[in-house]
């Protein structure tokens, strides 16, 4: 996906079992961030960082909300571990990361592997894309300041 283009409306479901839609937000600003895995290092450092602002993105509008392809059981884990105000989906058969455009062959650590790319897609008020932060352009531990751009 690119900027100025809608998200799906269907996101998928949450930790829950609930499904969430891009209708849900409507009105007001979306940080939708695609991480590659519960609980690793990056991925936690990064969950964290969006939770220790996360009353700060509510007070400007913002509704945050995660996605991996690790499963709802994995994902409760990681909100319990880490005290995550915000829902993640589990997109688990892959077809939001896929719609996004952001799951496919990386290297790693030297190596090609299939995965998923950290991403983060910044939407507005109708759910149109506003800003994409891509994989060597997120910072995990300043992310939040890199989306609000120190509002």
């Amino acid at each position: 996906m690119e900027v100025g283009q809608r998200l799906p409306e269907v996101l998928g479901k949450d930790q829950d079992g609930k499904e969430i839609k891009l209708s849900d937000f409507k009105g007001r600003k979306l940080v939708l961030y695609v991480y590659p895995k519960d609980s690793t290092p990056g991925c936690t450092n990064e969950a964290c960082n969006l939770r220790d602002n996360y009353e700060r993105f509510l007070s400007l509008g913002y509704a945050v909300v995660g996605v991996s392809i690790q499963s709802a059981e994995s994902h409760k884990k990681f909100i319990a571990k880490y005290d995550l105000p915000f829902p993640l989906i589990a997109d688990t058969d892959k077809t939001l990361v896929t719609a996004l455009g952001v799951y496919g062959e990386k290297k790693m650590y030297g190596k090609t592997t299939i995965g998923t790319f950290r991403t983060t897609f910044v939407a507005d008020e109708d759910g149109v894309i506003t800003e994409i932060f891509k994989p060597r352009q997120i910072k995990v531990k300043e992310h939040a300041a890199q989306i609000l751009g120190d509002k």
